[in-house]
């Protein structure tokens, strides 16, 4: 893309607020635990880490959640946690973060899903995970759908996040987007294997090169196989758009027509790219609800991939950061800034009032 024009991408940005995105997947719990290492243990060949602090962040679909709310527009979150400390924790990070979790089902037969990982120096040194990947019961998924259907006249789009943990089982996910069809809403989807081909007739299906790799047992490396793999998921799926995300190579982008796109990476350093694919398939949605074509919401989202890319651990995308690296982009517009309690504005000019 050529870039943006600065009304286009200020209304675009405008219209995020209170956007309503039902997003419905696995829900994690990152714990980070944060040292330095200066010796190897006696004990055996191993580095030992000296811990100077924990933390404690959203992971999965409750990251997804969090980068909705933090780009202005609202998440409905729906998924499950255990009966105990992790899943408690998640709550109360919910709530510090403004996130509802009337969505939240406790399934007191798991545990709720905690990813450790351990950075020393910066570096992402193990990654320890505590989960049980069994699919959840009959009643659960009567009560997700239930409380969708209680909140059908506020949701703009459905979003559907999934990690292979259990919460999006074929039932659930063919009631889920029957009801969304039904009502005309978005719907897009950030898939894992085991359902691969189970997200027919959506919006737009975001998988990344990998993932599509193994499904069709082709190979994506180049510009012109990321097309060929592209349109054989558009023809299984019978979705309208693909956008399909090639790490280093930046995404792919192909609608029903066979019109193409290539979007190349923006980011500038990778330090870390977990929750990468969170924030792309959250900025996508958020765009395509608050009236974007596919093609700008596709180049927005890349640029937020590009931004957490260089963050260490998982963090959501800010808005104004964002809006200033999409707009600095469009080399003729690139005098233009945006602060957080501004509009866009030439430096130097007098600044008007109002926010985003």
């Amino acid at each position: 893309m050529s870039g943006f024009k600065i009304e286009r991408l200020k209304d675009l940005f405008d219209n995020f607020r209170g956007k309503q995105v039902a997003v419905l997947g696995d829900l994690m719990l990152d714990r980070y635990v944060w040292g330095s290492v200066s010796r190897i243990s006696p004990e055996a060949p191993v580095p030992v880490l000296e811990i100077e602090s924990e933390s404690a962040r959203l992971g999965g679909a409750a990251n997804v959640a969090n980068n909705i709310k933090s780009l202005g527009a609202e998440p409905i979150l729906f998924g499950i946690v255990g009966n105990d400390a992790s899943g408690d924790k998640l709550r109360q990070t919910l709530s510090e973060m403004g996130l509802s979790d009337e969505g939240v089902i406790t399934d007191p037969q798991r545990p709720t899903t905690v990813k450790t990982r351990v950075i020393a120096h910066s570096q992402h040194v193990v990654r320890m995970d505590y989960e049980v990947r069994k699919e959840i019961d009959k009643t659960i998924v009567n009560r997700v759908i239930e409380i969708l259907n209680s909140m059908s006249n506020e949701v703009d789009a459905v979003l559907l996040e999934d990690y292979n943990k259990g919460m999006l089982t074929k039932e659930l996910l063919s009631l889920v987007i029957g009801f969304a069809k039904k009502k005309n809403k978005v719907i897009s989807v950030d898939p894992k294997q085991s359902n691969f081909f189970e997200f027919k007739h959506v919006t737009v299906f975001k998988p990344n090169k990998k993932e599509a790799e193994g499904a069709l047992g082709l190979s994506a490396g180049s510009d012109e196989q990321a097309v060929t793999v592209a349109k054989e998921l558009l023809n299984r799926l019978d979705c309208e758009n693909v956008l399909l995300t090639r790490g280093e190579k930046g995404m792919t982008l192909v609608e029903k027509d066979g019109t193409f796109a290539h979007f190349p990476t923006k980011a500038r350093k990778v330090a870390d790219v977990s929750g990468a694919g969170d924030t792309v398939i959250s900025t996508l949605t958020v765009a395509l609800v608050s009236g974007a074509t596919i093609k700008e919401a596709a180049a927005i989202a890349n640029h937020a991939g590009g931004i957490v890319c260089g963050e260490v651990g998982i963090a959501p995308v800010e808005k104004t950061k964002l809006f200033n690296e999409v707009l600095n982009d469009s080399k003729s517009l690139s005098e233009w800034i945006l602060d957080e309690s501004s509009m866009t504005r030439p430096v130097g000019s007098r600044r008007p009032s109002g926010e985003f």
